[in-house]
């Protein structure tokens, strides 16, 4: 089933709002196995909206549409598509009861601008907004459906979990659409795609591999479509093979995170776990605590930004910065067993580093990183590099340092 999607309002064209909505029903729609053709972001005028429409591709079956349905004059989606599919306005009661229900659970009054969502499309089946006042409306045309829902993305994505994903389920998808997604951390994507070739080229033909790419991280979905349980026989089956060529790299599957992988393994050791951050500034610090739960493993950590502090509160050897440098594989090493000492954990990672654009020289330029993890069977240190820019050397280094505490907590 091919699919467009239209976002509708001025913000978006201007920079002022960030069209999320798109990217996130694009991945539900690929879910469940409808093929996403175009993406328009257009002016809140009816002109735009109707030369949208009208310039659809001829295979489009359906069409989703967010934005223009709030209660201002300038909302004018609600009123373009009902004079475009050729029905009119009519006032729907129980819409309106669930309105005034909404605005009294507020304790606001209601306007007559609120009371003017409750006019409807004749010509459209609704779908009752449980969680804000406008209302989703399907409207269909020589064989193509278009689906109107509001911009606001918590309201659009209730609508599209509880009404039109069901819908797209129930009237046109006969296969089941099965995803199984692969993560990578440090590999990138070139030297991970000449890695797992062989594996690729091998796929039966019911397979399908997408590569996912994020800074520092990599994703592998494999995707099919048919009969749910041979399809998933089927992905595990490569899944044993890929284990097989890039296992180590592999560190979770769907929405795992870093965080969490090395979490689970932290509390299955029974081990506690500080930080000693200079480059990546508690970034790392942020990473586990957005896990709940973390403060069963994770203690704390040290932002040592400045050279007098890793020698203050990590007992790092004055003698080392000055002979090394502060971005330097003594210096981590001693900056986590410094951290274990500090805050009494098991384990420490640690992270310096030139995050950049300024700072570099010949011998260690932007973007070199050591990283350190001292623990129970030792202390090791990596270095890398990661790149010019600053924020995206930040995210790296925050999650390569977790990668790596992820090996070492396996290998003990």
């Amino acid at each position: 089933m091919q699919a467009e999607l239209i976002t509708i309002g001025d913000e978006i064209l201007i920079g002022q709002t960030i069209d999320t909505n798109s990217a996130w029903m694009g991945q539900k729609l690929n879910e469940v196995g409808v093929e996403v053709h175009r993406i328009h972001s257009i002016r809140d005028t009816s002109e735009a909206i109707i030369q949208t429409l009208d310039g659809l591709h001829t295979d489009t079956q359906l069409v989703l549409i967010t934005g223009g349905l709030g209660p201002t004059k300038d909302d004018l989606t609600k009123h373009t598509l009902t004079r475009y599919f050729g029905g009119q306005l009519q006032f729907d009661q129980e819409v309106f009861a669930h309105i005034q229900s909404l605005f009294q659970q507020m304790g606001r009054d209601i306007s007559h601008l609120n009371r003017d969502q409750a006019e409807l499309p004749s010509n459209a089946f609704i779908w009752k907004n449980d969680v804000g006042t406008a209302s989703a409306m399907r409207f269909e045309h020589e064989d193509r459906f278009y689906i109107s829902m509001p911009g606001v993305p918590y309201e659009m994505k209730h609508l599209m979990h509880t009404a039109v994903l069901p819908w797209i389920a129930d009237n046109f998808l006969q296969q089941d659409i099965v995803h199984r997604t692969f993560l990578t951390q440090g590999i990138p994507e070139s030297v991970l795609a000449e890695q797992i070739r062989e594996w690729e080229l091998g796929l039966p033909k019911s397979l399908k591999l997408a590569y996912l790419p994020s800074p520092g991280i990599v994703k592998l979905r494999l995707s099919g479509m048919g009969e749910r349980t041979a399809l998933e026989h089927s992905i595990e089956q490569e899944h044993q093979k890929l284990r097989k060529v890039i296992g180590k790299e592999i560190f979770g599957e769907g929405r795992d995170s870093l965080q969490e992988v090395v979490g689970r393994s932290l509390v299955k050791k029974g081990w506690s776990l500080s930080t000693a951050e200079s480059c990546t500034g508690g970034y790392i610090a942020h990473l586990l605590t957005t896990v709940s739960g973390s403060s069963a493993y994770f203690k704390g950590g040290a932002v040592a930004y400045a050279n007098e502090v890793k020698v203050r509160e990590l007992a790092v050897p004055q003698a080392a910065i000055e002979t090394h440098g502060a971005v330097s594989e003594e210096v981590v090493r001693a900056m986590a067993i410094g951290g274990c000492a500090r805050f009494e954990t098991e384990v420490c990672v640690s992270v310096s580093g030139v995050a950049g654009p300024t700072g570099g020289t010949e011998d260690k330029p932007v973007g070199t990183v050591w990283i350190g993890i001292h623990g129970p069977s030792g202390t090791r240190a990596e270095c890398f590099r990661m790149g010019m820019h600053r924020e995206r050397n930040i995210r790296r280094s925050g999650l390569t340092a977790l990668n790596l505490l992820r090996k070492y907590l396996e290998a003990q």
